[in-house]
């Protein structure tokens, strides 16, 4: 058996048994319910798809691949899937009833309600990222791109020449994409 084809049969390090599913749930399970319960927004729902990470995580442990991320990254990642899935179930029976009226009735029944899982689940990586980095580059980032302040205000509070901040900015946009791609988020 060649050595690639031994290793992928091999469960990963990560969920190799139930003991290393278990392990793996006590470190990761509140953090990932806690993902779920901010972007979905019930209880029940995020604690069904916390159940539903870890058992595509068991199901799929043979695709996981330490050397590309870590275990928690990889939990992460099925996570989000699990929650756009049920957000999209959810949706999908919140459509209005069709009327029995004219053409602009029924139009105007058939727009879906509005799916903001992504948005909530992209600001979510995004404030972990932002966690991530050293707080003075936070401080620039909030500041001028998420607040959307001028350099020379931010840089004026701060004491420091407009120069100096717009570097700090830059090397802290760089520091933030680095942590986005150490939580295994592609751009």
């Amino acid at each position: 058996m060649p050595a690639l084809t031994r290793l992928r049969s091999a469960r990963p390090p990560g969920l190799r048994d139930e003991a290393a599913v278990q392990a793996a749930y006590t470190a990761h399970g509140a953090e990932l319910y806690r993902f779920a319960l901010r972007a979905l927004g019930d209880p029940g729902l995020a604690q069904d798809a916390v159940q539903e990470t870890f058992l595509r995580a068991w199901r799929a442990a043979d695709r996981f691949d330490p050397e590309l991320a870590s275990l928690r990254v990889w939990l992460f990642a099925i996570v989000r899937n699990v929650v756009i899935d049920l957000a999209r179930r959810r949706s999908a029976a919140s459509f209005a009833h069709v009327p029995g009226g004219g053409d602009e009735d029924i139009v105007a029944a058939l727009d879906p309600t509005p799916d903001d899982t992504d948005a909530v689940v992209n600001r979510w990586l995004v404030e972990e990222a932002l966690g991530r980095i050293s707080a003075e580059h936070r401080h620039v980032i909030v500041q001028t791109h998420l607040r959307g302040r001028p350099y020379d205000e931010v840089a004026a509070e701060s004491g420091v020449p407009t120069g100096t901040m717009r570097s700090r900015a830059f090397y802290a946009l760089k520091a933030l994409r680095v942590a986005m791609d150490e939580m295994g988020v592609t751009l």
